[in-house]
């Protein structure tokens, strides 16, 4: 099942104070449960990570990453993916290796074996 997008702030907010998180080299994952059944997920990336095109960059190899790993993570939780300074200078393997190790780390990941960038 296809992830929806995050789109409100209140629902960003709510997974910062609430949320779990797992803090890696590349990225930071926020996480929690909800009571829709289906993942849903949001990108950020500041203006620490460069200009708009590096921020571009770093939410589309954070999106491939994510949707390379989808049918092997748990349904029903809400994540924020956060970008941190030097993610845009990698390659897309590198990303989900940091993303893979997160979500191991988080407990949600069901299986390996996903596909490759």
């Amino acid at each position: 099942m296809q992830a929806t997008p995050l789109t409100r702030n209140n629902d960003f907010r709510r997974l910062y104070a609430r949320g779990r998180s797992v803090v890696g080299r590349h990225l930071v994952l926020y996480y929690a449960k909800n009571r829709r059944g289906a993942n849903r997920i949001g990108f950020t990336a500041g203006k620490k990570v460069g200009g708009a095109v590096q921020r571009n960059r770093a939410k589309r190899l954070m999106r491939e990453s994510f949707r390379l790993l989808e049918p092997d993570i748990k349904t029903g939780y809400d994540f924020v993916l956060v970008a941190r300074a030097h993610l845009p200078g990698l390659n897309c393997r590198v990303v989900q290796r940091a993303l893979s190790e997160g979500l191991t780390t988080a407990g949600l990941l069901t299986e390996r074996g996903a596909g490759q960038c």
